[in-house]
Parts: C-alpha cells; sequence; structure tokens
C-alpha cells in the first residue's frame, strides 16, 4: 500500500502522540528506523521527510497545549492525532481495530447534574470552534477509504468509563464508538491555530473495552503491534 496522507509541498504532517508506549510504537514506524531515547514532551521531532511528531503527555490539557506549541503553519501542512482507545458498547470494535473519528467528540465538559451531563455548548461556551465536536477533514477521511476500519466518532474524555452505566450513557450521548483522552484538545488547537478548514483527523487503535473494571478486556500488545502497521501505513 502506498503513502495514503496526501503531501503538500515543502510541508509535514504533525503526528500528536500521548503515552511512551504508544509513542514507542509509532515514532519508528513512522521514521522507518529506530527512534530512541524516549524524548522529553513537548519536543519538536523530526522523524522523516513527511512527518514531525511530539510526545504530548496524556490528557486534554497537555494534548491542547503541545499542539499549540509546535504546530506551523509555516511548516506543516496539517495535525494527525494517533494513539490507542477503549470500545464503547454499541458499536463494539474489536482489540486491535482500527477506528477513524468521523469527528472527535469533547465526552465530559460541562455540568453533571442528576438527570446527566449538561454540556458547554449548550450552555453557550463551546469547548471547540466547532462546538462540541471537531470534524475530521472530509479530504482525509477520503484518503484512508484503504484502510479496513470503522468509521465513527470518537470521545476525548478526562474521565475514562469505569462502569457499565457511564461506557453506555458516554455511547448514548455522543454516539462515540470509542473513548479515548486527547483527539478533540489536538483538534481544537490545530484549527485555532491554523484556521477552521485546517487539516486533522484521529486515529486510534483499540486496546480494551470500557465499562466495569473487573470485566474489562486488556490487549495492549495487540493493539500497540497494530498501532505501528497503522502508523506505517500513513
Amino acid at each position: 500500500m502506498s503513502a495514503l496522507l496526501p503531501d503538500t509541498p515543502n510541508r509535514k504532517w504533525l503526528v500528536v502522540i500521548a503515552a511512551p508506549k504508544e509513542w514507542q510504537a509509532i515514532a519508528p514506524a513512522l521514521a522507518q528506523r529506530s527512534v530512541t531515547p524516549l524524548p522529553p514532551e513537548w519536543s519538536l521531532i523530526n522523524l522523516a521527510a513527511r512527518f514531525d511528531a511530539v510526545l504530548s503527555g496524556v490528557g486534554k490539557a497537555n494534548a491542547a497545549g503541545a499542539t499549540a506549541r509546535l504546530l506551523d503553519p509555516a511548516r506543516h501542512t496539517g495535525v494527525v492525532s494517533l494513539g490507542i482507545a477503549g470500545a464503547l458498547p454499541g458499536a463494539d470494535p474489536a482489540p486491535g481495530s482500527t477506528v477513524i473519528a468521523t469527528s472527535s467528540v469533547m465526552g465530559d465538559e460541562g455540568v453533571r447534574a442528576a438527570d446527566g451531563l449538561i454540556s458547554l455548548a449548550s450552555l453557550n461556551f463551546p469547548p471547540t470552534p466547532e462546538g462540541e465536536a471537531v470534524a475530521a477533514s472530509p479530504h482525509l477521511l477520503e484518503a484512508l477509504a484503504p484502510l479496513t476500519a470503522m468509521r465513527a466518532p470518537v470521545a476525548t474524555v478526562s474521565n475514562c468509563s469505569g462502569t457499565d452505566a457511564l461506557a453506555r450513557e458516554l455511547a448514548r450521548r455522543t454516539g462515540a464508538a470509542a473513548e479515548a483522552m486527547e483527539g478533540a484538545a489536538v483538534g481544537a488547537s490545530t484549527r485555532r491555530v491554523m484556521g477552521p478548514d485546517a487539516p486533522f483527523i484521529e486515529l486510534r487503535v483499540i486496546s480494551n473495552t470500557t465499562g466495569d473494571r473487573a470485566r474489562q478486556h486488556w490487549d495492549l500488545p495487540r493493539a500497540l503491534l497494530a498501532l505501528a502497521d497503522l502508523a506505517r501505513a500513513l
């Protein structure tokens, strides 16, 4: 398979990676060489002719800050948020499978009331330039069509779903197939720095189920191998 992400002359993709284990899977695959040692967080790393990357740290604040600090419209053509995620009930993507986020949805920003979450957007404080979610760029969804993957929203959360009730509620409210902790924050910073049409997409490989922690199923080694394969395809 030839490289999937479109090239722009004299520009590179910025790939935002949250956690060290994700970095260790993704960075060598993008660079097509060994990449050691682990870089400091929030440092721009030149991996290859087509890719820069940053180890952002986990969570929305780290992801948004690292993206805003390092994204350079004169250097970068767009941004990819790449990592692992937990499967939400309903869609139930399988461990090791890929989810291409059609949108990256802020999953738990707002006010928790007796009858559920009141979103920031509904309170007229939208957390992204587009409201509650950041849409994937249509041309990137088209470019990634050759991938065998589920296409669905992915929720960005600060509190992962450790009970069945929380997992069901998040899936129902957001329509997401999976939850992770950075995508919408990366997307929001991308669109604020580069403008509303900035190329952005979130790609996730499923590492675990969500819901009751005692019954969650994890296969992190399988997910990291699949994550490396996904990075090589880009």
